[in-house]
Formats: structure tokens, C-alpha cells, sequence
């Protein structure tokens, strides 16, 4: 009897750790396989980035080329308070102007990836533009993707060094920041922070309501797994590790919190990020807003698919709000 409760103890911790190396290397993998993506190969292969650019934005390739030629299109690298060393890609507008465009990019992106919104800006609109690459992103340092919600950090300063670089002598410049993606969801988390008083407006392009929602539809999505209790451990070791949660990263929150213009842009067909997201978004918003859901769109194709239409939407946009105006008297 006393040898077959010793074997049931036995087998019960055997149990127990069995289960608890299960779900370390569960969470160790998800950890790997949303913020680390095998060093985000694809964001770093810049080789790479542009041939998806030229071949799904042909017209592109020329309009790069003569940029190059004439040494328009330029790097600068800065630091972050904690040292790591950012890069950003910029252009000079055409004709003399203070608006200036910061265009945001997606999870396992870079800036080369938002190069069809900086044509949007540049070419068609006569905008200055800056491109940062997020941490862990084309020749930005850093060690993993954040989301969006440490990068609004990053963002913030890119924005001061835009100003810096853009504005005329003794003024400022008239800002929009724009995101597709996670770069929407960085604008977004942008968007809720206290603002330089340069900025006019924002502009988030199939953004997610938070990093948790996101996850845990992927969880199921590709896993068929509910969060229960990957995805809390996995945030919860994010935060030792990286120090932040999936919990606290919520452009949701964010943007009840802005009182600035905001156009959200969510093709219907959207899986990636569903369209329910968009829809929530725009609906906590308070103040100003617009928001076009594009028909038969996919994750972050919206442009892709109605590149006219687009450029339209947001030229009328920004028409209207990125003008210099006392914000105080925007409504809340």
C-alpha cells in the first residue's frame, strides 16, 4: 500500500514537471516566434525588401533610381536614451514646405517596406518624409519587435529629429504620422501621449486594438490554442525579460486618450488584423475622426489594391487638418 502511494506521488510530480516543461518551452517558443521571428530575418534583408517593392509597386523602381541619383534619398542614425543605435531613411520635399510625413512600418518590416506611402507623400502630395526602422528592424539596433508600444518611444524622438530637419528657419513643421499595421498601432500608441506642437494629425492603416488581441487570435488562428495559459506566461515573461506585457501595449487605450484629427483606413477582407478591429478603434476615438473601410481589402493591401483612391482619402485629410491650428480648441 506505502510503495503504491510512493508511485503515485512519484508519477504525480512526473506529471507535474512533464506539464510545467511543456508550458516553459511553449512560452520560451512563443516568446521566439512573435518577438523574435528566427532575428527577423525578413525585416533585416534589405536586398529583399526591395524587390518586393519593385515588384508589387513597379512604378517604384524609377522613382527610386532618380532619388539615388540625385543623393535625395538619405540615412541618418541617432541614439536612444538606453544606446541603441536607430536608422532612418528621409527626403527632402520638392518644393519649399514645412508639412512633413513620419510613415511607420509593419511587423517583420522595414522602412524600404513603406517606401509606396513615402511616394504617396513625396511625390504625389510635395511632403518632406522621414522612414524610421523600428528596433529589431532593417539597420536599427535592438533585440526583439516591440509591438509598437516601446517603439512610440523611439517614434516620439524621430519625430523631433524630422522637425528638426524639415522646418523652416525660425518655425516648425505642419506633422502627420502614418502607420500600416504594427506601425499603425505604433501611431496609435503615439497618438495618446502628449504632443510636440507640431503635430496636426494621424493617420493608422489596419492597426490592432492591442497586442494581447492580436495574439491570442493568432494563437487560434494558427495553433487552434485559446490564450489560456501560453499567452499569459508568454506576456508575463516578456515583461521580465523585455519589460513591458501584451496587457499594457493597447492602442485602444491610446487613442481614447487623443484629442488630435485621426483617419483610420481597414480593408473589409482583413484576417491578419480583423476589421472588428478597426471598427473598435475608430469607435473609441473621441473628437475628430474618419475612417474608411475598404472594400475587398486584405491586411495592409489597401493601397495596393485602390492606390488612387487612397492617396486620395488622405490628401483630402490632410487638406483639411494638417494646417497649423490651437489645438486647444480642438474638440475632445
Amino acid at each position: 500500500m506505502r510503495n503504491g502511494k510512493k508511485r503515485l506521488r512519484r508519477i504525480a510530480w512526473s506529471v507535474c514537471i512533464l506539464i510545467a516543461l511543456l508550458l516553459a518551452g511553449g512560452t520560451g517558443f512563443l516568446q521566439w516566434y512573435a518577438l523574435e521571428a528566427g532575428g527577423n530575418e525578413r525585416g533585416k534583408d534589405l536586398k529583399a525588401s526591395y524587390a518586393f517593392m519593385y515588384d508589387h509597386y513597379p512604378f517604384l523602381r524609377h522613382w527610386v533610381d532618380s532619388l539615388e541619383r540625385a543623393g535625395a534619398l538619405r540615412d541618418t542614425f541617432i541614439c536612444a536614451p538606453d544606446d541603441t543605435r536607430l536608422h532612418a531613411l528621409y527626403l527632402y520635399a520638392d518644393t519649399a514646405t514645412p508639412r512633413t510625413a513620419i510613415a511607420v512600418h509593419g511587423y517583420t518590416d522595414n522602412a524600404v517596406r513603406m517606401l509606396h506611402i513615402a511616394y504617396l507623400y513625396h511625390h504625389d502630395l510635395h511632403y518632406n518624409v522621414l522612414l524610421p526602422d523600428l528596433r529589431f528592424a532593417g539597420l536599427s539596433g535592438g533585440n526583439h519587435i516591440q509591438m509598437g508600444w516601446k517603439d512610440r518611444k523611439d517614434v516620439q524622438q524621430w519625430m523631433e529629429v524630422a522637425n528638426s530637419l524639415f522646418a523652416p528657419k525660425g518655425g516648425q513643421t505642419d506633422m502627420v504620422v502614418h502607420g500600416i499595421s504594427m506601425g499603425a498601432a505604433t501611431t496609435m500608441c503615439v497618438s495618446g501621449d502628449p504632443q510636440p506642437p507640431f503635430v496636426r494629425c494621424f493617420i493608422a492603416d489596419c492597426g490592432y486594438t492591442s497586442v494581447w488581441d492580436e495574439f491570442a487570435g493568432e494563437l487560434q488562428n494558427q495553433f487552434g490554442l485559446p490564450p489560456f495559459p501560453l499567452l499569459h506566461l508568454a506576456s508575463w515573461a516578456t515583461g521580465l525579460r523585455y519589460g513591458w506585457t501584451f496587457q499594457e501595449a493597447s492602442p485602444l487605450r491610446q487613442v481614447r486618450k487623443c484629442r488630435y484629427p485621426m483617419l483610420f483606413i481597414h480593408g473589409t477582407e482583413d484576417t491578419f488584423v480583423p476589421t472588428w478591429m478597426g471598427d473598435s478603434l475608430y469607435a473609441a476615438k473621441p473628437g475628430i475622426k474618419a475612417y474608411w473601410r475598404v472594400p475587398g481589402a486584405t491586411h495592409a493591401d489597401s493601397y495596393l489594391k485602390y492606390p488612387k483612391e487612397y492617396t486620395e482619402k488622405v490628401k483630402r485629410f490632410l487638406k483639411r487638418y494638417n494646417i497649423p491650428k490651437d489645438m486647444n480648441n480642438l474638440p475632445h
